[in-house]
C-alpha cells in the first residue's frame, strides 16, 4: 500500500500554502491532500473551534488511512492541532508525523504576548496587510510567495484560534505519540524555543533545523522541505515493506 500524506496549514493561511509540496508529491505519484481548517481558506465564513479543527483532520486522516499508511504533516498551528489529534483516542493509526515550526507550548506570557501582537497588528490600516506583503516579498522566493495568501488570510480567526491552542494538553499528547516523528524548524524560527523538550517527550523523533530559514520553512526553502518529505515517505515505505499491512499506531 502506498503512503498517504495529509497536510494541515498554519494560522491565518490556508491549504494553498502547501502548493509546492502537493506538486512535488504528485510528480512522485504520492497521494496527498491539504485541508482547510474552520475559519480559514474556503471555510473563512465558519467560526474556528478546536473541535472543528480535530474533525477536519480526522476526516482527512480516516479517508487516507483506508488507502494506505498515513504521514500527517502540520505547520505551526496546524502542527499543534495535529499533535493533539494524533495523541487522542479518536485518531486512527498514523504511520508517521512531521511537525514543522511548531515546537513551542502555546501558553502563559508567550501566548498572551502573541495574542496582543496579533490584535495590535489587526488594528493597523488594512489589518497590516501592507506589512505582511512586504515581509513575504523580502523573504519568500517568487515561486512560493503567492501560495500563503492565495486562499485569503484568516485575520478574524487568529485570536480565537490562539486561545483554543492554549487549552490543549500538548505535553500529555506528545508522550502518546509512538510513530516515527520529524520536527522541522527554520534556523530563525521564533517557535524553536522548546524544540529540545519536544524531542525529549518524543524520544523516537528527529530534530532537523534548516539553515537560513524563518518560521515559513515550507515556502522559504521548499526544495529542502520537499526533500525532508521524501525522507519521511521513504522511511515509512521501508517500514511498510518490512511489516506488510502494519502501521505504527499513535
Amino acid at each position: 500500500m502506498s503512503i498517504q500524506v495529509v497536510l494541515v496549514h498554519g494560522i491565518r493561511t490556508s491549504r494553498t500554502m502547501w502548493r509546492s509540496q502537493l506538486e512535488h508529491l504528485a510528480e512522485r505519484d504520492i497521494s496527498a491532500v491539504a485541508v482547510d481548517l474552520p475559519g480559514h481558506g474556503s471555510r473563512m465564513a465558519e467560526p474556528f473551534t478546536i473541535d472543528g479543527a480535530f474533525a477536519t483532520v480526522h476526516e482527512a486522516v480516516q479517508d487516507a488511512a483506508a488507502r494506505g499508511p498515513v504521514l500527517l504533516v502540520g505547520h505551526s498551528m496546524g502542527g499543534l492541532v495535529s499533535v493533539a489529534y494524533a495523541g487522542s483516542e479518536a485518531a486512527p493509526p498514523i504511520a508517521g508525523f512531521i511537525g514543522a515550526s511548531c515546537t513551542a507550548f502555546p501558553r502563559g506570557a508567550a501566548l498572551a504576548t502573541y495574542r496582543t501582537f496579533a490584535r495590535t497588528f489587526n488594528a493597523l490600516p488594512d489589518q497590516g496587510m501592507w506589512l505582511t506583503n512586504r515581509v513575504l516579498a523580502a523573504t519568500l522566493p517568487d515561486d512560493t510567495r503567492p501560495d500563503f495568501g492565495a486562499g485569503g488570510y484568516a485575520l478574524d480567526a487568529q485570536d480565537i484560534a490562539l486561545a483554543s491552542l492554549g487549552a490543549l494538553d500538548l505535553a500529555a499528547d506528545l508522550q502518546r505519540l509512538h510513530m516515527p516523528l520529524w520536527w522541522i524548524n527554520g534556523q530563525f524560527d521564533q517557535l524553536r524555543m522548546q524544540e529540545r523538550l519536544f524531542q525529549r517527550l518524543t524520544p523516537q523523533s528527529e530534530l532537523i533545523v534548516v539553515p537560513r530559514t524563518s518560521h515559513l520553512v515550507t515556502a522559504m526553502r521548499p526544495r529542502v522541505f520537499n526533500a525532508l518529505l521524501d525522507l519521511a515517505v521513504a522511511t515509512l515505505q521501508h517500514q511498510a515493506t518490512r511489516s506488510p499491512g502494519a502501521q505504527r499506531s499513535s
